[in-house]
């Protein structure tokens, strides 16, 4: 069977058990949160508007597991629903990182405002206006890279919310399907 070696079955283990599924992904979006402003607050990496964009799906995944938690016995279908609202909110998180990742690797350029370069049209009141109204931290800069692989933050984010979107649809799904399978004596 392929869930006797390596990391596969304590995995397994962790998503068929929705209430240890529910907190795992609330405390990898936890760590995801601290890590983030310790390297804001401790090591100095302000971030720009994608990475604040960044952090509001793992707010969101706590959100919605604190109530899965409480749920998956008395609610099981409500608690696969959060699951499945959890698996939509890491992708969309990853899309999120994704899309930074062009930005950053200056594959496209970014359309949020604040982003980028202002524009310097009009008279000189207005560009010093849009330049000092323009954060510090531009989106496709990169403040930090891995030293390993030159991986930035929002490079790891894409990957590692991509993983977590798919853990947590193979956990709703599982459920789903435990719960409308007949208990076998």
């Amino acid at each position: 069977m392929i869930y006797d070696k390596g990391m596969i079955k304590p995995l397994h283990f962790i998503l068929t058990h929705p209430q240890l599924s529910f907190f795992g992904f609330a405390m990898i979006s936890a760590f995801s949160l601290a890590a983030a402003f310790v390297a804001q607050y401790v090591y100095g990496l302000a971030p720009c508007n994608l990475c604040i964009y960044q952090r509001w799906p793992f707010a969101l995944v706590i959100a919605l597991c604190i109530p899965g938690i409480c749920l998956t016995g008395s609610r099981p279908r409500i608690a696969t629903g959060l699951m499945g609202l959890v698996s939509l909110t890491f992708l969309a998180n990853s899309v999120i990182a994704s899309y930074h990742t062009g930005v950053e690797r200056k594959w496209w350029p970014s359309f949020l405002e604040g982003c980028s370069i202002p524009e310097i049209k009009g008279n000189i009141t207005d560009v010093l206006a849009r330049i000092q109204a323009a954060p510090v931290v531009r989106c496709d800069e990169i403040p930090w890279t891995d030293p390993v692989l030159g991986l930035s933050m929002a490079n790891y984010n894409a990957g590692m919310c991509l993983f977590l979107a798919g853990a947590a649809l193979y956990a709703a799904i599982n459920r789903r399907a435990s719960s409308q399978s007949p208990e076998r004596p």
